[in-house]
C-alpha cells in the first residue's frame, strides 16, 4: 500500500456495478481516495438508460444510488470518455494518475446472431432501441415507427420491455419520465400487434414473473398465448419444481392462455412459444415481409431440437432480444467470444490468463450479461476483496508523480473536456423535475410528471455546467 498518501483508485462506469463498487471500496477500511468517471452526463448507467421508464421499482434502485453517491466520498466525474473512440482519457492516462483502475463499464450493445435476412432496414438490436426509449443522448432523436405488425426475438426481459413499450398507449406512458421526442413518435405509430419468439418452451423462458404479469396489466393490450405452446418434458418438470420463480412464470403464461375475456383491445402481444427463427422475409423492395420460424419439441432434458416445420408470421420489423454484449477499451485485452474483459475473479488478465497488475473489472463486462442487482453487488464485493488484498500487499502504485484527483481535474482542463460533477448531475436532475412539474396537457395526458429526461448531450452538459441552454435544444428533437 501506498504509504504517504491514500490509495488512489478509479473507477469507470457510474452504473450500479460501479457504484456498488465504489461504495464496497469505500467502506474497506482502506484509506482510499475514489474518482468516479462516466462517459455520459448523468449517471446510473442501464438502470437510467437501460430499463424501460414505465418500470416503477426504477425509482428504489436510483434512490439506493443517489444516496451513495450524495455523501462526497466518491466523487463524481461525468461527460468523459475513457478509452472509447475519440477518447478523453485513455488507460494509459489512468496508469499514471491512479494506484487502481476498476473497469464497470457494462455491456452496452446487442449479441450477435446468425439469422439470413437480420440485414434488411427494418431489423433492429434491441439495445439501440432501448436507448432510443430511455432518451440515450448518443443516439438519435428519431426512430421509424412504421410498421403495423412487429417480430421480437427473445425471451426475456428486455423483449418484453420492447414489446410493452410498443403495444402500451402513449397516453399511458406519459405517467412516466418518458423523453418528449419519444413520445411524440409513439402517438404515431401504426402499431395493432407485437410478436414474441422463444425457441424453447414455457419452462425454459428467462421472463421474470413480475415483468411478465406487467405485460398484462396494460389498457386497451391483450396477451395471446397458444395452448399448443404448454408442453413439458421431464427437464421441464424438474426446473418447475426445483424454482418458484419458474413455476410462477409458467402459471402466468398459462393464465394468458385461458383468458376468454373478450373486450375490446385494439392492440396485441402474441407470444410464440417453440419457435425457433430461421429467416426475416423481404418483400419485392427489400424491405421486411414476414419472420420465417421453425416449430421445435423438446428432448427430455429441457432442450428442443427443430421439426422440419415452418411457419411464417406477417410482420414489417425484427427486434433482436437475444442478449447484450460488452464493448472492447482501447489499451484493455478483449475476449470477442465471450464480450467480456479477461479477467480471474475481478483481477483483469491478458488472453493467455497473466494477471495485469493494478486493473480490475466489475459487473457485466466482468461475467457477461446475467443476473440482477443482488448479483451486481456480490460481484463486486469479490473484486474489492481482491483488490484490498493486492493493496495490503503493496502491489498497487500509480505510474505517474502526479496523482490524484486534483492532477486528473488539471488533466481535463488542460484537454478542453466538458466535464461535470455530482453538483452538476444535481443541476440537471432538477432540471428534468422542473420539467416534468412543468409538464401539461399533451395530446390526451395531462398533469404533471416525475420528470421530463433532457435528451440532447450538449444541454446536458450546458446545464450540469451551470451555463445557457440554446433554446432550441431544449424541444429535445435534436443537436
Amino acid at each position: 500500500m501506498v504509504s504517504d498518501r491514500p490509495l488512489s483508485v478509479a473507477v469507470i462506469g457510474a452504473g450500479p456495478a460501479g457504484i456498488y463498487a465504489s461504495d464496497i471500496l469505500s467502506k474497506s477500511g482502506l484509506d482510499v481516495e475514489i474518482d468516479l468517471f462516466e462517459r455520459l452526463p448523468a449517471p446510473y448507467g442501464l438502470v437510467r438508460y437501460g430499463v424501460a421508464p414505465d418500470h416503477p421499482r426504477i425509482r428504489a434502485i436510483i434512490t439506493a444510488l443517489y444516496k451513495v453517491l450524495q455523501r462526497g466520498d466518491i466523487r463524481l466525474l461525468a461527460n468523459v470518455n475513457v478509452g472509447g473512440e475519440d477518447a478523453d482519457i485513455t488507460v494509459e492516462d489512468l496508469h499514471a494518475h491512479y494506484d487502481a483502475i476498476i473497469f464497470a463499464t457494462g455491456s452496452d450493445r446487442d449479441k450477435p446472431i446468425d439469422l439470413p435476412g437480420q440485414d434488411l432496414p427494418e431489423c433492429y438490436g434491441a439495445s439501440d432501441f432501448v436507448s432510443w426509449y430511455d432518451g440515450n443522448p448518443d443516439y438519435p432523436r428519431f426512430w421509424p415507427l412504421e410498421a403495423k405488425e412487429v417480430a421480437v426475438i427473445g425471451v426475456g426481459n428486455v423483449a418484453l420491455d420492447i414489446a410493452r413499450v410498443m403495444a402500451k398507449h402513449p397516453a399511458d406512458m406519459l405517467k412516466t419520465e418518458i423523453p418528449e421526442n419519444v413520445a411524440k413518435e409513439l402517438y404515431k405509430s401504426p402499431i395493432t400487434d407485437v410478436h414474441i419468439f422463444g425457441r424453447r418452451g414455457p419452462a425454459q423462458v428467462k421472463f421474470t414473473p413480475l415483468e411478465l404479469r406487467e405485460l398484462g396489466q396494460q389498457p386497451g393490450v391483450k396477451v395471446i398465448v397458444s395452448e399448443e405452446d404448454f408442453e413439458f418434458d421431464e427437464g421441464s418438470e424438474q426446473a418447475i419444481a426445483a424454482s418458484k420463480q419458474t413455476k410462477m412464470v409458467v402459471d402466468t403464461l398459462i393464465n394468458y392462455a385461458m383468458d376468454e375475456d373478450d373486450s375490446e383491445a385494439d392492440r396485441r402481444i402474441h407470444l410464440h412459444l417453440f419457435s425457433a427463427p430461421k429467416e426475416i422475409l423481404a418483400d419485392e423492395d427489400g424491405h421486411v415481409r414476414a419472420l420465417v420460424t421453425e416449430r421445435t419439441q423438446l428432448n427430455g432434458d429441457g432442450t428442443v431440437s427443430g421439426t422440419g416445420e415452418l411457419r411464417e408470421t406477417p410482420v414489417q420489423a425484427v427486434y433482436r432480444a437475444v442478449g447484450y454484449f460488452s464493448s472492447p477499451i482501447e489499451g484493455l485485452p478483449f475476449d470477442e467470444r465471450r464480450g467480456v474483459i479477461p479477467n480471474q475473479e475481478g483481477r483483469v488478465t491478458d488472453l493467455e490468463g497473466t494477471p495485469l497488475n493494478g486493473i480490475y473489472a466489475t459487473g457485466w463486462v466482468k461475467r457477461g450479461p446475467v443476473g440482477l442487482i443482488g448479483s451486481t453487488k456480490s460481484d463486486a464485493q469479490q473484486t474489492i476483496a481482491h483488490l484490498v488484498e493486492d493493496a495490503e500487499a503493496g502491489k498497487l502504485v500509480a505510474t505517474g508523480k502526479a496523482v490524484g484527483h486534483d492532477a486528473m481535474i488539471e488533466l481535463l482542463e488542460q484537454r478542453g473536456v466538458p466535464f461535470s460533477t455530482w453538483h452538476g448531475w444535481e443541476l440537471l436532475d432538477e432540471y428534468e423535475k422542473q420539467l416534468g412539474a412543468d409538464f401539461g396537457e399533451v395530446e390526451g395526458g395531462r398533469g404533471a410528471r416525475e420528470r421530463v429526461k433532457v435528451v440532447s448531450r450538449k444541454a446536458m452538459s450546458a446545464i450540469s455546467r451551470g451555463e445557457d441552454v440554446p433554446e432550441d435544444l431544449i424541444g429535445q428533437d435534436g443537436e
